[in-house]
């Protein structure tokens, strides 16, 4: 084969791969509004998703919250800007680390078994057997997956924001010395509505996508045990690769549509 269509070749190798997921993905997203919706698997999935995850987002949080307020406050004390701290670490942890924290975990806990449960599955040949009675494998597992793991996201997230806040505001007052008033009032002057919305809509996008990745390599999985196991591994590496690129766009749009309060 020549230079020329060798390069090609793996051009088209290297593309194929995201092309398929995108394809998996619009099916699987064409199934959510299709009746009857698979209720009781939404709900199993949810509680599955939220009792491995609520535990170690909680923990989390909490130094996440506390290392944020700690850097954050020794620089506007460098700066002398010591009445911002609270803004500035309200917004970040809410905007920026809540959902970070929340998708990490949502992938990591239960996107990993997603996939697992899929992969093995895949392997069992039992999705060829639901397509050979006429049931849609994407309409009967993975659409419930999908909403069960961007709700919990939601949810979780509301949980990882306070813990992570409250963290802050304790390491920041006990720690550094800073005034709880201080803390809580340059909040409420710079912290508006839409830094709440923003941080719940990033949770639910990184919930669906760390579902469909999930999904996906695991109806994908081939070579038996082996097979899912590499399958868990890449899907979990992928989502991480993913959600930090959506996160980067979906902060970008953001500050560019919404305008951010002043003192």
């Amino acid at each position: 084969m020549s230079a020329p269509g060798a390069v090609r070749s793996r051009v088209a190798a290297g593309l194929s791969g995201p092309g398929r997921f995108f394809a998996f993905a619009l099916d699987a997203l064409r199934c959510l509004p299709r009746r009857p919706f698979q209720v009781r698997e939404c709900v199993e999935q949810a509680w599955f998703v939220s009792s491995v995850s609520i535990l170690p987002a909680a923990l989390v949080a909490i130094p996440f919250g506390a290392v944020i307020a700690l850097q954050l406050g020794s620089l506007v004390r460098q700066l002398g800007a010591q009445s911002f701290t609270g803004a500035a670490s309200v917004l970040a942890v809410v905007r920026e680390a809540s959902p970070i924290v929340t998708a990490l975990i949502i992938a990591g806990a239960g996107g990993s078994a997603i996939c697992a449960d899929l992969g093995s599955r895949k392997i069992r040949e039992e999705l060829d057997a639901l397509e050979v009675l006429g049931i849609d494998p994407l309409h009967r597992l993975v659409a419930p997956r999908i909403v069960a793991t961007a709700v919990v996201a939601v949810l979780l997230n509301g949980l990882v924001s306070v813990v992570g806040v409250i963290g802050g505001y304790v390491f920041n007052v006990v720690m550094q010395g800073g005034t709880p008033g201080a803390y809580l009032a340059s909040f409420q002057a710079l912290g508006q509505l839409p830094d709440l919305i923003v941080g719940e809509v990033k949770a639910l996008l990184f919930g669906a996508v760390a579902a469909l990745v999930a999904a996906y390599h695991g109806m994908t999985a081939k070579g038996g045990p082996k097979g899912v196991g590499d399958a868990v591994n890449q899907s979990v590496v992928l989502t991480f690769m993913l959600l930090f690129a959506l996160n980067f766009v979906v902060t970008a749009v953001y500050f560019q549509v919404v305008p951010q309060r002043g003192m």
